[in-house]
């Protein structure tokens, strides 16, 4: 039986590394992760896959949150991927309050730490209404719904708890966030996205997006 097992080893040991390789380095490295919804729209459409820098804050053991090394925290403003437990599924949201941050929205209208965020180039379309809001170094298109004001158009004040976030999605009007899901720990996040490695258009056969290849976030 160990002759057949190192027969075997010997002649398969170089896709079994590779295998072993590729677990690692898409559990704790970089990998990409599929948006099915359009909670974060526009910045993230349905069908975009998304990649994943999981390097980006912390260098943690393979298949686990275990942390090994902190690289830094989320900012402001960063796209995040996490795996919530209050959700029990990955989500990718924008990092909006940071801890100790007392964060407030009304009427869509965010205020942050007693300061309001600014909103420019608004534009109004028959499905969306789009804007660019800014607050600080943060700056970042949104989309509401045009029926004006709904049950996710308020909230607050809360005060962001210590080693947890309050994150929101660019489609405010239509993201199961921090609105529903309380504060993310910091453990949670498993990385950022800053780059649309593909997209795919479901309504049009499945064909890839040319305009959102390798697209910036």
């Amino acid at each position: 039986m160990w002759n057949e097992f190192a027969r075997l080893w010997r002649e398969y040991r170089g896709f079994a590394l590779f295998v072993v390789l590729m677990i690692v380095f898409r559990s704790a490295v970089a990998d990409w992760n599929t948006v099915p919804t359009g909670s974060m729209k526009p910045t993230i459409i349905e069908g975009d896959r998304i990649f994943v820098n999981k390097l980006a804050y912390d260098l943690r053991i393979p298949l686990t949150h275990i942390s090994i090394h902190k690289f830094g925290d989320p900012g402001r403003g960063d796209i995040v991927v996490f795996d919530s437990k209050a959700a029990e599924t990955r989500l990718v949201k924008r990092v909006i309050g940071l801890p100790g941050d007392v964060v407030e929205m009304r009427n869509n209208r965010l205020t942050i730490n007693g300061i309001g965020a600014r909103y420019s180039n608004v534009e109004y379309t028959a499905d969306a209404i789009f804007a660019i809001e800014s607050y600080g170094g943060m700056t970042h298109r949104i989309e509401l719904a045009p029926a004006g004001v709904s049950r996710f158009s308020s909230f607050g004040p809360v005060k962001v708890p210590e080693d947890h976030y309050l994150v929101l999605g660019d489609n405010r009007d239509n993201s199961a966030d921090s609105r529903v899901r309380g504060f993310i720990p910091r453990g949670e996040i498993v990385g950022d996205a800053r780059t649309v490695v593909l997209s795919i258009d479901y309504d049009r056969y499945y064909l890839p997006r040319m305009d959102r290849f390798l697209r910036n976030l």
